[in-house]
């Protein structure tokens, strides 16, 4: 799925949308996001050392994760974080990288589904978390 696909699956705008593709390949999501540097939650991030914050990382991870609900997604649904676990930092991500993560649905129940997935640079593992999702019908959002 490239951006314009995404936005088909995703609520999420910019500047919160933040997975440039994704794919689905045996149940499995995967996705790549470039750090270009200009981002907004870089400014700040740090001044003379910009690193990408964990809880963004977190999100990119679980926008990757819907692409594997993309059949329990639909038009006006919202899809919410409900819980993160086990959440782990291994190597900051900088700006130049390309973060590729791979995320599984482990466990549904609908509405809730449980997804694990990791971010990896190069290769090296960057971060790892178990979270869950809730899918809200429009009526129960008011």
């Amino acid at each position: 799925m490239n951006r314009d696909e995404l936005k088909k699956l995703l609520p999420h705008r910019e500047p919160m949308l933040l997975v440039e593709e994704a794919e689905l390949k045996d149940g499995t999501a995967y996705g790549k996001i470039s750090i270009r540097g200009d981002e907004w939650f870089l400014q700040g991030h740090f001044p003379d050392h910009p690193v990408v914050p964990g809880v963004i990382l977190c999100e990119m991870l679980a926008q990757s994760a819907c692409v594997c609900l993309q059949e329990q997604i639909r038009p006006g649904t919202l899809t919410f974080f409900s819980g993160l676990d086990k959440v782990r930092f291994k190597h900051p991500v900088h700006p130049g990288d390309t973060l590729e993560t791979v995320c599984t649905i482990t466990k549904s129940h609908h509405p809730f589904y449980f997804a694990g997935g990791e971010g990896r640079v190069d290769g090296k593992l960057c971060v790892t978390a178990e979270f869950s999702f809730v899918i809200k019908e429009p009526e129960e959002m008011a």
